[in-house]
């Protein structure tokens, strides 16, 4: 079924139409399957890509445009490997001031492209103590403590009445591909849950120590708005996170954005060849 006819629009029809068009505009005869969604430490990626056409965000109508270091903010139609891909080099998050929805909005793009899976990426904080610093970790589900919801319209009455089923968020046979891929790449891949949570400022001990008890393996913010978009668009998820520090309380130091990235950095070549294995599987599966 085509990708208009399964799914609601829970945006602006002139913005949304815009949007797709543009990037439509530019695909020619590729018709991807697969987009990818570049968090930090993941930023390397975008070099496996031989671009075909390349968007700044705020040219893409309706794009929410991030403001931290280590998001470029394009959208990038191209190949890795073989493999057609729409890549998002970079995401706007919650604590930057946009709603739900609006994070939600390039996810609706790309379903209306014909995009029918996704691998999204993120940094995360370490909860479970096994994880060490650099390790990867594919989501196995995920416990949203953002205080909002994507499908949460801005206004009353734009609700489409649906309640959304998300027992089996992260698709089973893509996690296996990532658990293939990582297996290829020669990069330890943990398996654990996922902990959103709003932002900016990160979590105290305390918070740490009960979000272990929730049963939460790592915490970042990000990344749930988007994959529950994508459940609401019929699209099939995978998620991957890189373990970037130790979160608050357990490692006994200070956190920092830099930590962050420099983790990330040095993670790059590992992010890479993880990445690129995925798309290789993909392709021949």
């Amino acid at each position: 079924m085509a990708a208009k006819n399964r799914k609601p629009k829970l945006q602006p029809g002139a913005d949304l139409d815009a949007a797709v068009e543009l990037v439509r505009s530019r695909l020619g005869r590729s018709r991807p399957a697969l987009a990818i969604i570049l968090g930090s430490g993941f930023h390397g990626v975008s070099a496996l890509v031989r671009a075909k056409a390349s968007f700044d965000y705020g040219d893409v109508p309706s794009f929410p445009r991030t403001g931290v270091k280590g998001h470029s903010g394009r959208l990038v139609v191209g190949t890795i490997g073989d493999l057609p891909v729409l890549l998002l080099s970079g995401r706007a998050h919650y604590y930057e001031g946009y709603s739900m929805r609006e994070i939600g909005f390039p996810v609706r793009v790309l379903a209306e492209l014909g995009i029918r899976d996704l691998l999204v990426t993120n940094a995360a904080g370490g909860i479970n103590r096994r994880f060490k610093v650099g390790d990867f970790m594919t989501l196995t589900d995920h416990i949203n403590l953002m205080g909002a919801n994507p499908l949460r319209p801005d206004r009353a009455g734009e609700w489409d009445g649906r309640f959304q089923d998300l027992s089996a968020v992260y698709d089973a046979e893509l996690g296996a591909l990532v658990k293939r891929a990582a297996r290829a790449a020669r990069v330890r891949l943990r398996s654990g849950v996922y902990l959103a949570v709003s932002g900016p400022s990160y979590e105290t001990p305390a918070e740490i120590a009960a979000f272990g008890r929730l049963g939460a393996d790592a915490v970042g913010m990000s990344t749930v708005p988007e994959v529950v978009t994508a459940r609401h668009c019929g699209l099939r998820v995978a998620g991957l996170s890189l373990i970037t520090n130790p979160a608050a309380g357990i490692g006994g130091g200070e956190i920092t954005h830099t930590e962050v990235m420099e983790t990330g950095q040095l993670a790059e070549s590992a992010a890479q060849t993880l990445v690129a294995e995925f798309c290789r599987l993909y392709l021949t599966r």
